[in-house]
């Protein structure tokens, strides 16, 4: 069996019984403190009849059963290849067919690698603060919000998981506003948090939202924000340094659970993601919509549409606009990063990252264009620049 093929039987399995994770009952992937992923029946099994106290079988670190959580990115890996249990190589279009590119046919080389097991844990989202260069990055750890300086060291961990006004329940998307303040939405208790780079709350949004989700923020530190639940696409003003709230309008309705989005820094143009569901085994799919300032949808495609032109099927899980305009995504289905064209020729396809890249789920471009990609896959940050 070749090393990728043992890679992708190896992330679908628990590590300790080596049954194939589900979705339900004792095969959910569950999430340890440390990093490490076991089965629901494992943690229950290593727990004891009290189902207190357990040791991680890997790296030894103590916690309680209360303290596991839902492992987020291999569930959506075990929906996006469905019932059928293809294997992760052969789902994930790693044959090197037609379209497979090589990182210097993309322009593009790895710059610097952040983060990894251990110092993030099950990331969900990735911004740039474009005046500084610092990365704010949400994830499933103690501190939820993990903040890198331009160089890759550590300079503040925030957002405590508990039940305080300021804390961080489960952070599903981060962005940093032009003012200088880490916005964070809570799939917890389904709000919007501001912090500033301190770490602390200025200002924390609950009313209103069924799940808010994906969000960016605007030159003028306004953040649009989705609701997969209510399928509704949301413009925030607020002054965050005063920490208050001037505005929250809904923009856009009738979308079908949107989560990744991104703004034009230059048009003003927005991108959402859509997840779309089917009956029947693999029918996940997505769809990417484009609409100007005014909010006219401008493009649409969704992933069998996108299969009609490019060689494989594309899962987007997030999306950005680079400098000159152009829409990126991120797509688990090739483990790539994609460009897919401005918004007036949308959609062209062009690889700009095509290998080393497991789970990406996390996108945004920083002051000097470099891309950095968050991997969910080995928990890092990967961040490129142009060769």
């Amino acid at each position: 069996m070749a090393a990728e093929d043992e890679a992708g039987v190896g992330l679908l399995e628990c590590r300790v019984c080596f049954e194939r994770y589900g979705h339900g009952g004792q095969r959910r992937p569950r999430n340890l403190p440390c990093g490490h992923v076991l089965c629901r029946g494992c943690v229950e099994a290593l727990g004891g009849p009290e189902r207190r106290r357990l040791e991680c079988p890997f790296c030894r670190r103590a916690c309680s059963s209360a303290e596991t959580t839902d492992c987020l990115p291999l569930l959506q890996l075990l929906e996006v290849l469905g019932p059928a249990g293809h294997s992760v190589p052969s789902a994930l279009g790693r044959s090197g067919g037609r379209g497979a590119a090589g990182p210097g046919a993309a322009g593009v080389g790895l710059r610097l690698s952040l983060g990894g097991w251990g110092s993030l844990v099950n990331p969900t989202g990735v911004a740039a603060c474009r005046r500084s260069g610092r990365l704010a990055v949400a994830h499933d750890g103690k501190k939820r919000i993990h903040v890198f300086g331009p160089g890759g060291s550590c300079l503040q961990q925030f957002g405590e998981r508990g039940e305080a006004g300021n804390d961080v329940k489960y952070p599903l998307d981060v962005t940093v506003t032009s003012d200088g303040h880490v916005v964070v939405t809570d799939g917890g208790d389904c709000s919007v948090k501001a912090f500033d780079f301190e770490g602390r709350g200025v200002l924390a949004v609950r009313e209103g939202f069924c799940l808010p989700w994906g969000l960016d923020a605007t030159p003028d530190s306004e953040v649009i924000l989705t609701d997969a639940e209510a399928g509704a696409l949301y413009r925030l003003t607020a002054d965050f340094k005063t920490g208050k709230l001037k505005k929250c309008q809904m923009i856009q309705s009738r979308l079908i659970s949107p989560r990744g989005v991104a703004v034009s820094q230059t048009s003003g143009a927005i991108v959402v993601i859509e997840h779309l569901k089917a009956q029947g085994p693999n029918s996940s799919s997505t769809r990417v919509k484009i609409f100007n300032a005014e909010m006219d949808l401008v493009g649409q495609m969704d992933s069998f549409g996108l299969n009609l032109i490019f060689p494989s099927k594309i899962y987007a899980t997030a999306v950005a606009f680079d400098k000159e305009g152009h829409v990126v995504v991120t797509d688990i289905c090739s483990q790539a990063v994609i460009c897919l064209g401005k918004p007036e020729e949308f959609p062209i396809f062009n690889p700009l990252v095509s290998h080393g890249l497991y789970y990406p789920v996390g996108l945004t471009y920083m002051a000097n264009n470099s891309l950095v990609v968050l991997d969910s896959g080995d928990h890092s940050i990967k961040i490129f620049s142009s060769t």
